[in-house]
């Protein structure tokens, strides 16, 4: 069985840094798309990054140059570093990985941004 598991949320004051990590089990992150998706309350679930197979990387344009994707094959785990935090990017951080038609999902870490 595929399992995801997310750390490193937590609560961190405006201005301030996470760095959350996503340990797969089960599947090699480096064959997936991997991805960071982010929902907050009362909103939909968004894409926050993201990483192809082929190493490509996208970024919500929220997001773009405060936050880093990056991934250690050798630990077979996706980080997502997270700088210049704000109030709105408070939400459950899920790790995602899809492969031709297979989805699978964490179960997610709270990141609280507020002071």
């Amino acid at each position: 069985q595929v399992h995801l598991v997310e750390s490193g949320g937590g609560l961190v004051q405006p201005g301030g840094s996470l760095r959350l990590s996503c340990a797969a089990s089960r599947i090699i992150v480096s064959l997936y798309d991997m991805g960071w998706y982010r929902q907050a309350p009362g909103k939909q679930r968004e894409l926050v990054a993201s990483i192809s197979s082929g190493a490509v990387k996208n970024y919500a344009d929220s997001v773009a140059g405060r936050f880093t994707i990056s991934r250690d094959n050798a630990k077979n785990t996706v980080l997502l570093q997270m700088n210049s935090l704000r109030p709105e990017d408070t939400a459950v951080y899920y790790c995602n990985a899809k492969y031709h038609g297979l989805d699978y999902w964490g179960k997610g870490t709270l990141v609280t941004v507020s002071s």
